[in-house]
């Protein structure tokens, strides 16, 4: 007898609630990831009692211990993501992992039970992102990727920049049960949502099985990200065939290279490049987080609240930038975003160092520095994802054959994570440590030495090389 299909089944697997539940997903991840940076040095002081000299290097620690987690767990849930029939359980277990940490989290009284919370939530990150972002190209396909990773990128930078904010001023009220109940919260929507959700190839199969056939349309929506776009396929052919011979994958490839055939394309530099985008955001990110609550602390005697508002600097420009540098990578490619963004940064990072002790107007100009800072991190969101996923595409759709039905995606996202997670590793090590060292304004001034070689790289290799330095 034939199973009726499920509830629900034309919203849940809908591309609106799909786009959705991945969104939630990864605003989840990072807005726990980033609901205790403000609260950890007090938490450390307060509940493991460590002393003051050695607060700085446990919380740079405690991040490290996330990102490091992430970096060891993204590969391998990139080959279970594009060998497994369906995305939605690794998905689904990644969220338990991250309800454990949060669990950990919330009662850890000693250093090694916050760090195997950090680590857990390391895991649940590798998992989210690499799946969350295959299933995404599953659904949308490569020629709507850009906008879709704009218009989530928006809004998943609230999760990483607010939780800080939302994490010290409910610190500040309502202590720890408040600050975690707010995380229980949102895990409750993000299960609810994963829970419901049917992916598109899910759903053509069950209307295949009630109905008999499966309209067109919807196994083009459905398909994966392999698909071609007819109309792309009759736009300037001779063009597009010069440019997938470029992209042929020669014969007598080794095992290993036809078991994980997304090792080939990282010998390209422009994909090389796009890491590098990547991880330097991540370092970014992860320096302002580790950075600022103690800058904010020994400049100001900031308390958790005040160093928690302190990332509104931050949130409200790159909300603003997010966006609309989304739909200029869109219109013009990633390469002026991540030229200009990258860019300059350089100039603003350098003038960290004006931050001073001081009252009220220390504070204004620490506030507009960071500001500054705000709208450059929002302009780099997106460029790196987008080439990414470009630069595989143009390799799968070159070798069908080669690359499997699936496509290596989930591969390419699971080292788009490793990257972006040794960043999140290197960033905290290497801010607190050259913090610690030649002081905040000479860190800012190494960290800006990484953005002039990511502006010159792009210049190079995003979006393809320049006229004048092509042959």
């Amino acid at each position: 007898m034939a199973k009726s299909k499920p509830l629900g089944l034309a919203w849940r697997s809908n591309t609106l609630f799909i786009v959705s539940t991945v969104g939630i997903g990864l605003f989840t991840d990072l807005f726990l990831y980033g609901l205790v940076v403000p609260i950890l040095p007090f938490m450390l002081r307060d509940r493991v009692n460590l002393p003051e000299d050695q607060i700085q290097s446990y919380v740079s620690a405690l991040l490290a211990a996330y990102a490091g987690a992430s970096v060891c767990s993204s590969l391998p849930a990139g080959i279970i993501a594009d060998r497994v029939p369906t995305r939605q359980t690794p998905f689904l277990v990644g969220l338990v992992a991250l309800l454990a940490a949060t669990l950990m989290l919330f009662l850890g009284q000693s250093i090694p039970v916050l760090i195997l919370a950090r680590v857990l939530q390391g895991v649940s990150a590798a998992v989210v992102w690499t799946i969350g972002l295959a299933l995404l190209l599953d659904t949308v396909g490569p020629e709507n990727l850009g906008k879709t990773i704009g218009s989530i990128f928006g809004f998943i930078s609230i999760g990483e920049l607010a939780a800080p904010v939302l994490g010290g001023v409910v610190y500040k009220q309502a202590g720890y049960p408040g600050v975690f109940g707010i995380g229980f919260a949102i895990l409750a929507i993000d299960f609810i949502m994963r829970l419901l959700l049917i992916e598109k190839k899910t759903a053509a199969k069950w209307e295949k099985q009630i109905d008999g056939t499966v309209d067109d349309s919807e196994q083009q929506d459905g398909g994966t990200a392999t698909g071609e776009d007819g109309d792309d396929n009759e736009e300037e052919p001779l063009l597009r065939k010069k440019e997938e011979d470029g992209y042929k994958v020669p014969e007598g490839q080794s095992k290993v290279v036809r078991s994980f055939p997304i090792l080939y394309v990282l010998k390209d530099p422009r994909l090389l490049t796009a890491f590098l985008l990547a991880f330097n955001q991540a370092t970014l990110l992860s320096t302002f987080d580790a950075t600022i609550p103690t800058e904010a602390e020994e400049l100001f005697g900031f308390d958790s609240l005040k160093s928690g508002l302190l990332f509104i600097a931050l949130v409200l420009p790159y909300l603003i930038m997010g966006p609309l540098a989304g739909w200029l990578v869109d219109r013009y490619g990633p390469k002026p975003a991540a030229v200009l963004g990258f860019g300059y940064l350089v100039p603003v990072l350098i003038l960290l160092r004006l931050a001073r002790p001081g009252g009220t107007s220390a504070i204004v100009i620490f506030c507009a520095l960071l500001s500054l800072c705000g709208v450059g991190m929002g302009v780099i969101g997106s460029p790196s994802i987008v080439e990414a996923s470009y630069i595989v595409s143009q390799y799968d759709k070159a070798n069908p054959q080669f690359f499997g039905e699936q496509g290596p995606y989930a591969q390419l996202y699971a080292f788009n994570s490793m990257v972006f997670s040794l960043g999140l590793t290197v960033g905290p090590l290497i801010s607190g440590g050259l913090r610690d060292r030649i002081g905040y304004g000479n860190m800012n001034a190494v960290i800006a030495m990484l953005c002039l070689i990511t502006t010159l790289l792009s210049i190079v290799y995003i979006g393809g090389k320049p006229k004048f330095l092509r042959r």
